[in-house]
């Protein structure tokens, strides 16, 4: 799709439904010629370019990129109008938009029932579920991996519950024996699974997890931010189906569009099995409300004002790329197999090693040193001169984990220091894969001419 005639189709159409209403004189307070805003833009052009490539391959760094063109289109179109999803009557064809396109992903975990709404981004979607096991089970606390998002712990000091960090395997999932041991000594009422923590991708074992908690009357959320479309891959690609699958029996579940759904900033969603949990959010208000005594967004959510622009954004994507594995599934196989084929390379690498393999498209790895202190000396270099190369630029983040993790993954290396960094990369671009052989010889060349493959324990 060419983006700068939808673009201006979509300015078309905005003064077209707006000639509707009768013409009118704008106030000349807001009146701005072009001249003195061409300076403006001018200068804003300039700020902007000091900025990522974010849309390109050469960035393979955090977990960002780009909007899809007709997400641009959509939440354009729809800002021109500047709908308030608050309630109905702030916009009544994008909270339409909004109650459709959040039965689409409930419907890509399987839930046969639901509530739920966007939200501006995953922290306020899980503070959303938290606070919902909060009014569901007042003064227990909440069990959450070392290596979830840490907006959880920071949520439960907000919320006033007590935190209760659970250990990880050397896959970086959350340790069953560990959870049991912590629902077994503390008041637990909920616990949090993450399904791709923002460190690896990692997938916590969801189906084990809901079986474990039950047995304790707890609540089970899912912290899907991140990996949340990768249900539509379940049983494929060489990602198991049980966890994604065991999510319809959690009791609620956040996703963000604005990652791997091709959405811009922010997009967040969260999701209830039970829609009766809407009793904790009702409310009323004396100046508001005239539409039908239905409830509305405005009664299931800690939110008030809200972008009716993210739900038309995304309501237009998902009429041309739906969350079905043959719509936007097809964007995040090819993410999958770009990580899973990036894995199989640097296990054939003197030069690199895997940190861990990569459970979705998260990989992260190392420059083969033989001590820590010569892996995170290689990370700090890798990722400085890779940044700043002026012909051959390369975009990549770090990642720092502590001794015992690298003891749990890399026995051989020596721990002659508490943590260190390692790289990580988030192929959350399907160009990836097309373009993965040129990004393995590139970071193999910053790992440096001297690497040599760590020796294997005896």
């Amino acid at each position: 799709m060419e983006l700068a005639h939808w673009l201006s189709r979509a300015v078309a159409a905005n003064e077209e439904w707006s000639a509707r209403f009768g013409s009118y004189s704008p106030h000349p307070a807001t009146e701005i010629g072009d001249p003195a805003f061409a300076a403006a833009f001018e200068e804003f052009a300039a700020r902007l370019a000091d900025n990522y490539p974010f849309f390109h391959p050469r960035y393979a760094g955090q977990m960002v990129k780009p909007p899809h063109p007709a997400a641009v289109v959509g939440y354009l179109a729809a800002m021109l109008r500047n709908p308030n999803n608050h309630a109905r009557e702030g916009g009544p064809a994008t909270c339409d938009m909004e109650v459709e396109v959040v039965a689409q992903l409930a419907g890509m975990f399987g839930l046969t029932t639901h509530l739920g709404h966007l939200t501006g981004g995953g922290t306020m979607a899980n503070l959303e579920a938290l606070y919902v096991a909060r009014q569901s089970h007042p003064d227990l606390g909440v069990a959450y991996s070392v290596d979830s998002h840490f907006s959880h712990a920071r949520m439960c000091e907000v919320l006033r519950m007590p935190g209760h960090p659970v250990a990880v395997d050397a896959a970086g999932r959350m340790d069953l024996a560990a959870l049991r041991a912590v629902l077994r000594d503390e008041r637990i009422g909920t616990v949090v699974v993450t399904a791709g923590t923002t460190g690896t991708g990692a997938v916590d074992p969801i189906h084990e997890v809901v079986e474990i908690a039950r047995r304790h009357r707890a609540r089970v959320h899912v912290d899907a931010a991140y990996g949340g479309f990768f249900a539509l891959l379940a049983g494929a690609e060489g990602i198991p189906a049980e966890p994604w699958q065991a999510i319809r029996r959690c009791d609620s579940v956040v996703v963000d569009p604005h990652k791997h759904g091709l959405q811009p900033y922010g997009c967040g969603a969260v999701l209830f099995t039970d829609p009766t949990v809407a009793r904790h959010f009702r409310h009323d208000s004396s100046y508001t409300y005239f539409t039908p005594a239905d409830l509305h967004l405005g009664e299931i959510s800690l939110e008030c004002s809200r972008a009716g622009a993210a739900a038309a954004a995304l309501w237009l994507t998902f009429r041309v790329l739906p969350p079905t594995r043959d719509g936007l599934g097809r964007v995040l196989a090819a993410s999958r197999r770009a990580a899973t084929g990036w894995a199989e390379r640097i296990e054939g690498s003197s030069r690199l090693r895997l940190y861990q393999r990569p459970d979705l498209d998260i990989v992260t790895y190392l420059a083969a040193r033989p001590t820590l202190s010569e892996v995170d000396s290689a990370t700090e270099r890798m990722l400085r001169e890779g940044m700043t190369d002026p012909d051959d630029p390369v975009y990549l983040s770090v990642l720092r984990a502590d001794a015992d993790a690298f003891r749990r993954r890399h026995p051989d290396l020596v721990r002659d220091r508490p943590d260190a960094r390692v790289l990580r990369s988030v192929l959350i671009k399907p160009e990836a894969e097309t373009e993965l052989a040129g990004l393995h010889e590139r970071i193999e060349r910053l790992a440096g001419e001297r690497s040599t493959r760590c020796p294997t324990p005896a």
